[in-house]
């Protein structure tokens, strides 16, 4: 039985087409300021729109760009002076800009069907309405849900499964046993479940752990571009649903990440970790194996993680402090030098000074 993806109950959905701002403003749930009957194209920056499209202002800094604007529309959160045309009144102009944006994006190119070029095992599932591009493998037992897209040169293992509408770009790497979630965007050159850095030492040599686990990537993840997941030594290394990779990020085997958190380009996640839910980490980070980061905990760029933090806490730098007292630190290390400097000359003072009391004393 045929299983069709309901369609969108409005063309204001429709990518890539002109809409009034009437139409932006109702999808929006805003109100439009001046005419709400020109067309909108496209969407972009205040430097760089010209007619035909909209762009959006939320912060003081960029006033003399609104000023210079070409912009044929804009979203604000409050009405401006100095912009003459059509303004959008929305809550958060910021976050309107996304669903604007999301609204004339070019949707993902297709391959209709699946290619004669691709290797699909006579044993795998593949849904409805799949776009299997030439040069995809998907192995025995693979199960790969409906709408999905595969690009040239992904891999899907034994017995792994790809949900719904979820996209892997080119080459990409989903090794045997491995779960994907519906909805999930993996982009090029990503390696789910690869085997986790395990090793016992016995004498000089250094024996592997098998690595028995699997990845499980929830719903609504995306990953970035050259990320590597390790499967676990164990049980499961565990992406909760909504969490977003930047590029070039590790999670090492059997870590959990929790719903919703964000982790920037080159951070490494170590062994076990656990990762809570709406948690922020900076690029660059390096968590230590075996810790806890709790609920909603934020980590600066290139903070060094040894030991565990609780709800909430904010930290900086490496090894990671409180990132206030980072943000005072940090402050004085230029000055470190002055310091030194000035150090050498009170110690001296000091010293002719003891050497007077010395002299008068014997005196």
């Amino acid at each position: 039985m045929v299983r069709r993806i309901p369609g969108q109950s409005t063309a204001l959905l429709e990518s890539s087409l002109a809409h009034t701002l009437k139409e932006i403003a109702e999808f929006l749930g805003g109100e439009v300021h001046g005419d709400d009957q020109v067309l909108i194209r496209g969407i972009n920056s205040l430097a760089d729109a010209g007619e035909g499209e909209i762009s959006f202002y939320a912060d003081r800094r960029y006033e003399e760009k609104l000023r210079e604007t070409r912009a044929s529309a804009l979203l604000v959160a409050r009405i401006t002076d100095a912009f003459r045309g059509p303004q959008v009144v929305v809550a958060r102009p910021a976050l309107a800009h996304v669903k604007v944006a999301q609204l004339f994006a070019s949707p993902h190119s297709r391959f209709p069907g699946i290619s004669e070029k691709a290797i699909v095992h006579a044993s795998s599932v593949i849904g409805q309405n799949p776009s299997i591009f030439p040069l995809v493998f998907v192995g025995e037992k693979a199960h790969i849900g409906d709408d999905v897209i595969l690009y040239p040169g992904v891999f899907v293992g034994d017995g792994a499964r790809i949900g719904n509408r979820t996209i892997l770009f080119p080459n990409v790497t989903v090794m045997p046993g491995c779960l994907i979630g519906n909805e999930v965007l993996i982009h090029a050159g990503t390696v789910i479940g690869s085997d986790g850095f395990g090793f016992v030492r016995e004498g000089p040599r250094n024996v592997k752990v098998p690595q028995l686990g699997i990845v499980q990537i929830d719903d609504q993840v995306e990953i970035g571009a050259n990320n590597c997941i390790d499967r676990a030594s164990m049980g499961k290394t565990w992406i909760k649903r909504g969490v977003k990779t930047d590029n070039l990020v590790h999670i090492a085997h059997s870590v959990v990440i929790g719903e919703n958190t964000l982790i920037a380009a080159q951070t490494a996640v170590g062994g076990s970790a656990y990762i809570g839910r709406g948690v922020v980490i900076g690029g660059q980070v390096a968590i230590s194996d075996h810790i806890r980061i709790e609920d909603g905990a934020m980590i600066g760029s290139q903070s060094g993680v040894a030991k565990s933090l609780g709800p909430g806490e904010i930290v900086s730098g490496s090894p990671a402090i409180p990132h206030r007292l980072w943000l005072r630190t940090s402050g004085i290390m230029p000055r470190l030098p002055e310091f030194n400097e000035r150090l050498r000359k009170v110690e001296k003072k000091i010293e002719k000074l003891a050497a007077r009391s010395i002299n008068t004393e014997t005196e």
